[in-house]
């Protein structure tokens, strides 16, 4: 689906799953290169940035937490954007793009901005919403950080293995979509500045401190998660030892007391004469809960309990 938008002498076309045709019109329209043409009709999972001398095409992966229309874990941008015009590609709804659309249309962010200079404003206004989006998505990821270090605390250890490792996954997912990003726009401060002079250097150094901010909070969240996951494993190791440690002490508590019912058990003539009554029997229940009370409290005395 193509659509299209413009304000003064710049344009913008915005489409979503490129069919053949609506590639070609916008190749012949804009004079694309035909080898970027060729690549806007199917994904990649390589980030790149090419430079024609007139147009520069880039690649690039934003990671879905909770705004994937498809499932996954990344979405992928291409733009190609020359001196009066911009082209995104993309292959399911992108959220950000569908919310700076809407600005567009109304023109809120046109008025106040030298925007209508060229395309490259408009990329760097496109970017900041998507960086944004980004921080929104970990921020989601934050906040369930901290829901799972208050059930760490509150004796949930066990339940909170799965959580742990869904969020881990989560972060994984977004560090692989992003790992290429400063490369890319270190690339494509380079071909920025042939295309639309050094004035906009300051624009591009912004987008890359955009990706420097989202990699420190990145970064945060991958310790602040080896820190729940350590803090985790030693609770549960702690509360398995504790157990542990308990079973063996009712284990050697229970041994001399089973010693003795063997003993007296044993089925041999004139040995023990004197059970042949019931008082007797309760006799020898009350001696081995006797030894059994004497262990409990060496035990006891020793703090191994």
């Amino acid at each position: 689906m193509l659509t299209k938008f413009t304000y003064k002498r710049l344009t913008w076309i915005d489409i979503e799953s490129p069919s053949k045709d609506e590639v070609r019109e916008v190749m012949e329209r804009y004079n694309i290169h035909p080898l970027v043409a060729e690549e806007l009709l199917n994904e990649t999972r390589k980030p790149k940035v090419d430079y024609y001398g007139n147009q520069i095409y880039l690649v690039l992966h934003f990671p879905t937490v909770t705004h994937s229309h498809e499932g996954r874990a990344w979405q992928e941008v291409d733009f190609v954007i020359g001196k009066n015009f911009l082209i995104t590609t993309h292959y399911e709804t992108v959220d950000p793009l569908l919310e700076f659309s809407k600005m567009f249309e109304v023109n809120s962010v046109l008025e106040k901005s030298n925007m209508g200079e060229h395309a490259g404003f408009l990329f760097f206004y496109i970017m900041r919403e998507l960086y944004k989006n980004m921080a929104s998505e970990l921020n989601v990821i934050q906040k369930m950080l901290e829901k799972i270090e208050g059930r760490i605390f509150s004796g949930d250890e066990k339940l909170m293995v799965e959580a742990i490792s869904k969020v881990n996954h989560k972060l994984i997912n977004f560090k692989q979509a992003v790992r290429f990003h400063k490369d890319v726009l270190l690339s494509f401060e380079v071909a920025a500045r042939d295309l639309f002079g050094e004035k906009f250097d300051f624009y591009s150094k912004t987008i890359l401190n955009e990706d420097s901010e989202l990699s420190n909070i990145l970064e945060g969240h991958k310790e602040m998660l080896t820190d729940l996951w350590n803090t985790n494993d030693s609770l549960l190791t702690t509360k398995t030892n504790e157990i542990m440690r308990v079973l063996t002490t009712m284990a050697f508590i229970i041994l001399p007391m089973t010693f003795i019912t063997q003993i007296l058990g044993i089925s041999y003539p004139n040995i023990f004469p004197f059970m042949n009554t019931l008082p007797e029997f309760l006799l020898v229940v009350a001696g081995v809960l006797v030894v059994g009370l004497i262990t409990f409290f060496i035990f006891k005395g020793k703090k191994w309990l």
